[in-house]
């Protein structure tokens, strides 16, 4: 979806968002959407590896 997007774009992007958000309310947006993304890449590990241990026991 974003392949297509270079510099020019992610600073058109950048100027877009400090005219809507401002530039106090960016960096709180930022750590919501890091934490957020954490706490997702943390969920699909957990599951990835309940569906490993899962194969495993069915094998035995």
């Amino acid at each position: 979806m974003f392949q297509n997007i270079g510099i020019p774009g992610l600073i058109i992007l950048l100027v877009i968002a400090l005219i809507i958000f401002g530039p106090a309310k960016l960096p709180e947006i930022g750590r919501a959407f890091g934490s957020t993304l954490r706490e997702f890449k943390n969920s699909a590990k957990d599951l990835m590896n309940n569906d490993e241990k899962e194969e495993k026991a069915e094998q035995k």
